[in-house]
């Protein structure tokens, strides 16, 4: 039997929303191993002092199987 995990995580980027979702992967995989899937729940512009676009948030859940003890 094995038993997944579903967690959230948050990645802002200056470039796009792209960069953003890239960035939140690539940080993701490199801690935890056994990633099922991914799937982008919230994206949002942030707007700086000047009103311009200051940066893309992207809110990401990924789905991981735990991997089973050894016997």
């Amino acid at each position: 039997m094995s038993v997944a995990r579903v967690t959230e995580i948050s990645a802002i980027s200056p470039e796009s929303f792209e960069a953003a979702t890239r960035e939140a992967i690539i940080s993701f995989t490199t801690q935890f191993r056994g990633v099922r899937e991914a799937w982008v729940k919230e994206q949002k512009v942030l707007i700086g002092e000047d009103n311009s676009v200051a940066g893309y948030q992207v809110n990401m859940a990924f789905t991981f199987v735990r991997e089973e003890p050894a016997s």
